[in-house]
């Protein structure tokens, strides 16, 4: 009698040969592979990259508050689940914003490399400026000396003015970047090859300094070593674990305000999904830059319309009139903006410059 059953490659349990798929594992029983297979699944397994991701983008873009309301309301397998939404499309936007940042950073890098390499050359520079300075300023003030019957001033008011004139004069010769401490003795140090503990304690580090006054010191050594180079492409990595905690703490916020609209867990359902709006739109500013300038004004509008987006979708979710909507979506965006971005901000600079 001829064996209609056939082993599955996965699990190696046996099935009837006519099945598309194994019984017990899932696995599809002619599963050939190749690129489109391979790529296929990998975009699968890591981002449900299917049907679902293409039937919610619209709804996502165009029906505030209706992924999130259908999804806490049951309605869960039809659409993409909103973490898996929110890790894919911010997967896309850092993908196209590190082109954009990459040229932040040069810039950034040329400019404190700039600064320093002026400080550098400042004491030799110095003189010759100071005795140019001194020629162009006898140049400015002679006439005034030689007319002083037809200005008015009296030898008091020609001394004030050169005063004020050589205070200029030193400022402009002292723009240069200053970090607290004497830049070209610590430059002769690592020249030397100094220890690092001299050459930290050259910065002003005390013999009975802490941790966190050490690691301070350490990457601020860092910092002049690499003439800044670096801090801002650190400060753009800690944006992605930023936003990983900013978006609960939104979530928080919605909590408190619709108290009784739902437990903590449907709110972050509704920020995943306007996080994930938020990346969209985002994306797609960043893409249209790569072939047009986009003016000024037109992002600006973009990014403005995120807001009645966030309006008319808390409207929509937690079912509360227009002017009760209208009166939390913006309290809620003032305090989240005002107080917790800005503090988000500084630590994010903080946690950059003690770990690029």
């Amino acid at each position: 009698m001829e064996n209609n059953k056939v082993a599955c490659r996965n699990c190696g349990r046996e099935f009837q040969k006519d099945f598309e798929y194994c019984p017990h594992c899932g696995q599809k029983s002619k599963d050939a592979l190749t690129m489109g297979v391979l790529f296929y699944n990998t975009i699968s397994n890591y981002f449900s990259f299917d049907a679902r991701f293409l039937k919610s983008f619209l709804p996502l873009m165009f029906r505030p508050g209706y992924l999130a309301k259908n999804f806490v309301a049951g309605r869960r397998l039809m659409y993409l689940h909103p973490a898996q939404y929110y890790l894919f499309v911010s997967v896309i936007f850092f993908f196209l914003f590190s082109f954009q940042a990459r040229e932040y950073n040069l810039k950034a890098d040329r400019l404190l490399k700039k600064g320093f390499e002026a400080d550098s050359v400042l004491e030799f520079d110095t003189i010759s400026k100071k005795t140019l300075d001194s020629i162009n300023l006898s140049k400015i003030t002679q006439p005034l000396r030689d007319n002083q019957e037809m200005t008015g001033m009296n030898d008091e008011e020609l001394k004030n003015l050169d005063s004020i004139i050589n205070e200029n004069l030193k400022t402009d010769l002292n723009s240069n970047i200053d970090l607290g401490y004497d830049k070209r003795k610590l430059d002769s140090l690592i020249a030397v090859g100094a220890s690092k503990e001299e050459q930290l304690k050259a910065m002003g580090m005390g013999d009975d300094a802490g941790f966190i006054q050490r690691r301070f010191y350490t990457q601020l050594l860092k910092f002049q070593k690499n003439s800044g180079g670096g801090i801002l492409q650190a400060f753009f990595d800690s944006i992605p674990i930023a936003l990983f905690v900013l978006l609960p703490i939104f979530a928080l916020f919605l909590k408190l305000f619709f108290w009784k609209r739902g437990n903590y867990s449907h709110h972050l359902v509704f920020s995943f999904y306007y996080f994930s709006f938020l990346f969209v739109v985002l994306s797609l500013i960043l893409f249209a830059n790569f072939f047009w300038k986009m003016p000024l004004w037109i992002a600006w509008v973009v990014m403005l319309s995120t807001y009645l987006y966030l309006f008319i979708a808390i409207k929509k979710f937690y079912g509360q009139g227009f002017f009760i909507s209208f009166m939390k979506t913006g309290t809620v965006t003032f305090i989240y903006l005002m107080m917790v971005v800005p503090i988000a901000l500084l630590i994010m600079v903080a946690a950059s410059f003690l770990y690029y």
